[in-house]
């Protein structure tokens, strides 16, 4: 019976995840159509970008085991929400559940902010404005604690840069780092549930 309710609670937690970023899509396009701009009109499928997507994980892989292990209050408050709220929904996810998921909010988060706010924003304030603004909004939206929405919108001024790193706007490269980087936390944090289960 608890294996049922595992699962069920897995699949429904899929399905909400899947609509929910889904939806992401749709706002990108909204908001493209009001701008006149396409969010997937600076994707290249390269080497380059897989080769600066996959590298630019690492200063923030980095950051996350630093912060993970860190005694500071606020980060270990952070880290318990992650471990308590979303680790029993990422334990039951199988491998492949968890790549989907990472997959989802880096193409679809990525899509909305990096391929259409940004550029929108920055029509009117210029490549630093568009920047700055995305990201406050981006903090906005992944704020759980102050300090935690800190950490969210330097992450995405970090996708932001990312962006245009190759010397050619290229929006892959941000999917690609947000979304090894939440497979790889999603990993970590699923592990952090099921030793504080058996501890």
């Amino acid at each position: 019976m608890q294996e049922s309710n595992a699962l069920f609670t897995s699949r429904r937690f899929l399905r909400l995840a899947t609509w929910f970023e889904g939806s992401l899509i749709g706002v990108a396009y909204v908001i493209g159509w009001l701008a006149s701009l396409d969010p997937l009109a600076h994707v290249d499928f390269g080497a380059t970008a897989w080769l600066y997507g996959l590298a630019g994980t690492i200063p923030l892989l980095l950051l996350f085991a630093l912060s993970y292990g860190f005694p500071y209050a606020g980060l270990r408050e952070i880290k318990r929400f992650l471990v308590e709220r979303l680790g029993p929904l990422l334990v039951d996810c199988r491998w492949y559940e968890l790549i989907y998921l990472a997959a989802l909010a880096g193409v679809c988060e990525e899509l909305l902010f990096r391929g259409a706010l940004q550029p929108w924003l920055e029509r009117d304030w210029g490549w630093l404005g568009g920047w700055v603004f995305t990201n406050l909004i981006f903090a906005l939206a992944h704020w759980i604690t102050p300090l935690y929405g800190l950490l969210a919108g330097l992450t995405g001024a970090y996708l932001g840069w990312a962006l245009d790193v190759a010397g050619e706007r290229n929006l892959l490269i941000p999917m690609l780092i947000h979304g090894v980087y939440d497979f790889l936390a999603f990993l970590v944090v699923a592990r952090s549930y099921r030793q504080s289960v058996t501890d």
